[in-house]
């Protein structure tokens, strides 16, 4: 047998082939999917992959490759086999109970920063339903005398949580509390943030499957009209809000006149405008405060 027929496959003939079955698998982004799935199982980075390009595989990449292949191929998100998302340029451990970081969150962030002013001064910050952490540690980044409340009902969600924060370095400017929304949680909060549920029962079977088999569905579902957890929050908030503080709330599509008149029903809040647009053009992040 000669010696290039028994050698075993270069990391360029790896990454090749694996776009060709990603894509015969209806996979969205197989270039890309190829690429982290077969840096995460080599253990090396996009730029050593390049480099690599005409070297052979180890065997136990190759293994690891082809189950991370075979699972991405089934319908299984990229985020949830490498176990991490990159959110807000930090990178965040997953776990069962928390959803996976997306884009379209990182609205909730800026519109949170834009109304911030001072960044240099402390900050009380409240994250209810935190999952990984990622909004709240997203700001904490941005606000270095801030300190933050991450809230969740799944004390699974909040080990995560805590270990994302320590991972960033940011553990000692965060408590941690399992609760349904604010509920048993004292005090007022200069900024109060939330992703919560906001799909209806109805439309959980229109999800993609990547969302509707692999996130949890407490995080997904918020009753038959989906604004189960807004009416919750937005009934907490006037207790929860210091007097100059603001609380952003993510929307689902099409939610935002409802959230809107949820808060101007109150009586003692109001929304400072119209949401804040995602990339897509989405309204994703409502911005709240006391009425003045």
């Amino acid at each position: 047998m000669s010696s290039a027929q028994s050698r075993g496959k270069t990391y360029g003939e790896l990454r090749r082939d694996a776009i060709v079955r990603l894509r015969e698998g209806k996979i969205e982004s197989p270039e890309a999917d190829a690429r982290l799935l077969l840096c995460h199982a080599a253990g090396i980075d996009a730029a050593k992959l390049i480099a690599s390009e005409n070297e052979e595989a180890k065997p136990e990449g190759v293994a690891g490759f082809e189950r991370a292949l075979a699972r991405r191929i089934s319908g299984e998100p990229v985020a949830r086999i490498l176990g991490e998302k990159e959110f807000w340029s930090l990178r965040f451990k997953l776990g069962a109970e928390t959803l996976v970081p997306r884009p379209e969150t990182e609205t909730v962030v800026e519109a949170a920063l834009a109304g911030i002013g001072d960044r240099a001064r402390p900050l009380r910050i409240l994250d209810l339903g935190t999952g990984t952490g990622a909004i709240l540690a997203a700001l904490l980044a941005e606000l270095p005398r801030a300190t933050g409340v991450a809230a969740d009902r799944s004390e699974a969600a909040l080990r995560i949580a805590r270990e994302n924060m320590r991972n960033l370095s940011l553990g000692s400017r965060v408590s941690y509390l399992c609760g349904d929304w604010a509920g048993a949680i004292g005090g007022t909060f200069d900024l109060i943030v939330s992703n919560p549920p906001y799909i209806a029962s109805k439309e959980l079977a229109l999800l993609s499957p990547e969302v509707r088999v692999h996130d949890p569905r407490h995080a997904l579902e918020a009753g038959s009209d989906g604004l189960e957890a807004y009416r919750a929050i937005v009934n907490q908030l006037p207790a929860r809000l210091a007097a100059e503080g603001k609380a952003v709330l993510e929307l689902g599509q099409g939610q935002e006149e409802a959230v809107s008149a949820m808060v101007q029903a109150t009586g003692a809040l109001s929304v400072t405008g119209p949401a804040r647009r995602d990339l897509a053009g989405v309204p994703r992040a409502l911005v709240i405060q006391v009425k003045r």
